[in-house]
């Protein structure tokens, strides 16, 4: 590795305080001389996702110490959704993958980096990360942060919904909100259920972007450590090769993601983040695209909240590389990864190396085997896990993860109940102003409206609600979180705030969607079912009065929301 070609050595000629700042930094006239690589992170104490990877990345660097190259260590600490939730922090959360990505750019395009290592957790932050590693174009691994401990009785930090309905409507002790609070999150990693954080953790690692098998590792586990140090000595390869995001980042590994994706039963903001990071490298990823592949692949992954058990048992199962094993004929097995080798070739590795078997006697220790995790394909009881619903008042396009329905309401039809933010419906639930069979609509809060918040709190609200559970569905032209559960169809495109014909949805009228036809109309005007031309013509009426106009704002906040993309396209700027 000693032989490697430092790309910042023309640079350095040009003006010699760059040595001098360096060797003001701490380092020594050898270290300059080395290929430098820029160890990034979201180290920082803003929640159990972030605060360990100060571990991870000093393993990072003692690997490229190893290898012959010198780390510098940057950080732009990410936030986290859940807590955001209630106050208009929330807004600010889609935002700051764009925010976190061109601070990202920032740091590797001032130096000439030779390679970079990024490491982070969670919902925002490693879309940022990939993002930012299709832009900047140079030699890249990423390091996902792994997973946190089960709660009791193998729960997740998600035992907020019930906790918060009951206290807000005063139905639980001081001591039950003490207990959970104590033990919700009992460690760093992210949120043990297959929401956003897990998702995006295993994208990495589907499209080649991340070392085999370190998607979802248990955080408190010396696993991740060495992976992390491994990752450290890899990217010194990865250089002295020059393969960098663009050789992996192809049409084809964006197939394979979406093929696990959909497998897995992952979060339906992976539709947001997927085509957003293709962008970067002049790839379109349609919701047809999504749709196609989700009518043919088997939902094998048996995770919360689609299924039953948690991140930290389906990676104990053989995680990622088991269900990539599992798919392999339909999967692409000669795109190129981080390994410096092909799909297939590291699924071969994994094999020899008795990586699908050795953790499964951590499984025993919960008394499940593979095939209660990941199910085998001949025993999958559905074909994927999301679905692209489009109607009169989605003409672009929706979002639903039908794996996370209750069969009853694949097909529904209900009367609107419509609401211009989400505060206002979540008060409508939790003070009983729902109805059973009721269509809950909340609009303006697409990208351009109010930033595309996730409605976690009132898909929670609902059903935690026994009267309302199984029977109401929410309609959105927000998001949700990838913990959401139940009817809950969003991304509804073009939004409101763009002038979508959500806007023009009066309370009273009538929805119906069909999951299993992909559609998804407004039936009738006021209680009374009518013709689709019919419809058309009342929201043509309803047109003339206009949007309602957003409040005046600023910052990062003013410039995302002004020139946001559609949901269907990514939600980048």
């Amino acid at each position: 590795m000693g032989n490697i070609k430092q790309k910042s050595a023309p640079e350095r000629l040009l003006w010699a305080q760059f040595d001098a700042l360096q060797l003001g930094s701490g380092l020594d006239e050898e270290d300059i001389k080395k290929p430098q690589i820029l160890v990034d992170d979201v180290f920082g104490d803003s929640h159990p996702g972030s605060v360990h990877l100060n571990q991870l990345t000093e393993q990072v660097k003692y690997g490229v110490f190893e290898s012959g190259g010198f780390p510098a260590q940057f950080h732009a600490t990410d936030i986290c959704d859940g807590c955001a939730q209630g106050h208009d922090g929330m807004n600010y959360v889609l935002a700051s993958r764009e925010a976190l990505c061109d601070m990202v750019e920032v740091h590797g395009s001032v130096f000439p980096w030779d390679g970079i290592i990024l490491t982070s957790s969670c919902d925002k932050s490693i879309p940022a990360h990939l993002k930012a590693a299709a832009r900047l174009d140079i030699p890249t691994i990423f390091i996902p942060g792994g997973s946190m401990r089960v709660g009791p009785n193998m729960t997740t930090s998600l035992g907020t919904g019930d906790i918060s309905l009951r206290q807000k409507r005063g139905d639980i002790t001081n001591q039950e909100i003490r207990d959970y609070k104590i033990t919700g999150c009992p460690s760093a990693g992210a949120c043990t259920f297959l929401g956003t954080a897990s998702t995006m953790q295993c994208m990495a690692e589907a499209l080649g972007l991340a070392l085999p098998g370190t998607a979802l590792m248990p955080a408190t586990m010396t696993d991740i450590l060495r992976s992390s140090r491994q990752a450290g000595r890899k990217i010194m390869e990865l250089v002295e090769k020059n393969i960098t995001p663009s050789m992996i980042l192809t049409k084809e590994a964006f197939v394979n993601a979406i093929i696990v994706h959909a497998a897995i039963g992952g979060s339906t903001n992976a539709t947001i983040h997927l085509p957003s990071i293709a962008l970067e490298l002049g790839i379109e990823l349609t919701p047809e695209l999504f749709d196609e592949i989700n009518h043919k692949i088997p939902h094998i992954g048996n995770v919360n909240p689609s299924g039953k058990h948690l991140t930290e048992s389906f990676w104990f199962a053989g995680g990622i590389p088991m269900v990539q094993f599992m798919l392999k004929d339909y999967l692409n097995l000669d795109v190129m990864t981080v390994t410096g080798k092909t799909l297939g070739s590291n699924l071969k590795d994994l094999e020899k190396d008795n990586f699908f078997d050795r953790n499964l006697g951590y499984l025993s220790n919960y008394g499940l085997k593979r095939e209660d995790v990941i199910f085998p394909l001949d025993k999958a009881k559905e074909i994927g896990s999301i679905a692209i619903l489009r109607g009169n008042i989605a003409p672009e396009g929706s979002v639903v993860k039908y794996s996370a329905c209750t069969e009853n309401m694949l097909v529904h039809k209900g009367t609107a109940r419509v609401y211009n933010s989400e505060e206002d419906a979540y008060n409508a639930v939790v003070q009983g102003n729902i109805n059973s069979g009721d269509v809950i609509v909340i609009r303006y809060e697409g990208p351009r409206g109010n930033g595309m918040p996730e409605m976690l709190m009132t898909t929670e609200a609902i059903v935690c609600d026994k009267r309302l559970n199984g029977t109401v569905s929410l309609v959105t032209d927000g998001r949700f979180s990838g913990a959401t559960r139940g009817a809950a169809i969003g991304h509804i495109s073009p939004e409101a705030a763009a002038g979508g014909p959500l806007a023009w949805v009066a309370t009273g009228d009538i929805i119906e969607y069909n999951i299993h036809e992909r559609s998804l109309n407004v039936v009738g005007i006021n209680g009374i079912e009518t013709s689709l031309e019919e419809v058309d013509r009342v929201f043509n009426e309803r047109a003339k009065d206009g949007i309602i106009q957003r409040p005046h704002r600023k910052g990062l906040f003013k410039r995302y929301t002004t020139s946001a993309l559609s949901a269907m396209k990514g939600a980048g700027y």
